[in-house]
């Protein structure tokens, strides 16, 4: 998910890089290198939720015919939902010799897993195919893995269901995403002068910010880019205890998010500690593999190393 998803706000006197800066600080002067350390032990077998030869388990949603309305406030259209056949957008298919999820990404949406998960351990893999679509011909390739979804088909942009996201995105992989405008997580920032809109990286020990969708705290890029050249697999490991997760690029920990939560109609934050799990469609033809789940008690540690 990009950064159409931020919404127009009043012009103000501050450019997005003055607001950063008042939300994060002063730029960090030096990057940070991370690692991974306690790594949980898990508590129970594997389960894999791909099983190598059909899409048993997971249900398609199509945004709109034209992904270019996604983000308009009234489309003046219905998103296809589950109205016509989705063999040409999500399969199982060969790719280097062993099955894979192949997502088409010409038409918006997502596949969604129907089991409920908590405090686990995600591990997938993942490849960029070679086509990318309208509107996002000439962006970077994007897709994502949406953790704690709950809420209605296409309830957000009438293409997915509120969740967390693990941005996968070339550039980007690892960034931590609010997918709806009623969910919220905290992390720590800096601000980053060299990124688009908002401006704001995850660094261990940052400044602490809450993540709302639509305003200039709508997203937090990842720490750094783990991610392999187009064409090579990517391992992805995500880590959930409760409202708490873990996202982690070929090894390397690139950000981490706390105090997830849903606001109630009340205005009340409830704590969002479970849910589903929705692999995305959105421009870029992708292959995904691999992908088990596996029960954990505690999460890892994000740990500076020194230089």
């Amino acid at each position: 998910m990009v950064a159409l998803l931020v919404l127009s706000a009043p012009a103000t006197a501050q450019t997005s890089k003055e607001r950063a800066r008042a939300i994060a600080g002063a730029p960090a002067t030096t990057p940070q290198r991370l690692t991974l350390t306690d790594i949980p032990v898990p508590t129970g077998k594997p389960t894999a939720l791909f099983d190598g030869h059909s899409l048993k388990g997971w249900a398609p949603w199509l945004g709109y015919a034209d992904p270019s309305v996604t983000y308009k406030s009234d489309p003046s259209t219905s998103p296809i939902g589950t109205s016509r056949d989705t063999s040409g957008d999500f399969a199982v298919r060969s790719v280097d010799g062993t099955p894979a999820i192949w997502v088409n990404g010409k038409t918006w949406g997502s596949l969604v897993n129907q089991a409920d998960l908590r405090d686990y351990h995600l591990r997938l893999q993942f490849k960029w195919g070679a086509k990318t679509w309208a509107p996002r011909v000439t962006l970077p390739r994007n897709n994502g893995l949406l953790y704690h979804t709950h809420g209605a088909a296409g309830e957000v942009f009438g293409t997915w269901r509120p969740s967390v996201e693990f941005e996968i995105m070339t550039g980007s992989t690892g960034m931590v995403v609010a997918v709806g405008g009623k969910l919220r997580g905290r992390t720590s920032v800096t601000f980053d002068p060299s990124l688009i809109e908002p401006h704001l990286r995850f660094r261990a020990g940052g400044r602490e910010i809450d993540i709302v969708n639509g305003t200039p705290t709508w997203n937090v890029e990842a720490a750094t880019d783990a991610e392999r050249p187009i064409g090579e697999w990517n391992t992805l490991d995500l880590y959930v205890v409760g409202d708490r997760a873990v996202h982690v690029v070929n090894g390397v920990p690139v950000a981490e998010v706390h105090d997830l939560a849903t606001i109630a109609p009340d205005g009340t934050r409830r704590p969002l500690t479970h849910g589903h799990i929705q692999l995305q469609s959105e421009g870029a033809e992708t292959w995904f593999r691999a992908i088990t789940v596996e029960p954990i008690k505690t999460l890892p540690k994000i740990v500076v190393r020194d230089k």
